[in-house]
């Protein structure tokens, strides 16, 4: 799914691996797409913190997750972004730094769970909600 861009919420459901939206989230990683550091490291956290993964698991899990998608840096020109994006729509800074990747590689979809679905930011990045 070239131009999708994809939130840690998304592939964290890969690791119930039983849900519909397991299920779901299994489908559209399985088109490919874009994750920044930040990204797995959202995922590392909820993943020890609240999964109990061990640490085996966790490298095994992100490994996955690395392979299916592209990896970007965090990078000045996507903290930049970041903060024009928090002054214009007022996200959370992290929200941000995830929509400023998005833009900075010129995704079109951003897949995510936890922002407003079908928003469009900037004219050219548009949020999905992959669960609805």
């Amino acid at each position: 799914m070239p131009g999708s861009f994809f939130d840690s919420n998304v592939p964290l459901y890969l690791a119930d691996g039983t849900s519909r939206k397991a299920d779901r989230a299994e489908d559209l990683l399985s088109h490919g797409g874009v994750i920044s550091v930040q990204v797995l490291n959202e995922i590392a956290n909820v993943g020890l913190r609240k999964f109990g993964m061990t640490m085996a698991q966790l490298e095994q899990f992100l490994a996955g997750i690395r392979s299916a998608l592209h990896t970007v840096p965090v990078s000045v020109e996507i903290h930049e972004t970041a903060l024009w994006v928090r002054e214009r729509y007022r996200f959370a800074f992290y929200d941000c730094a995830i929509i400023g990747a998005a833009l900075q590689t010129d995704c079109d979809t951003l897949w995510s769970e936890d922002m407003h679905d079908g928003l469009v930011i900037d004219g050219r990045l548009t949020i999905r909600n992959p669960f609805v």
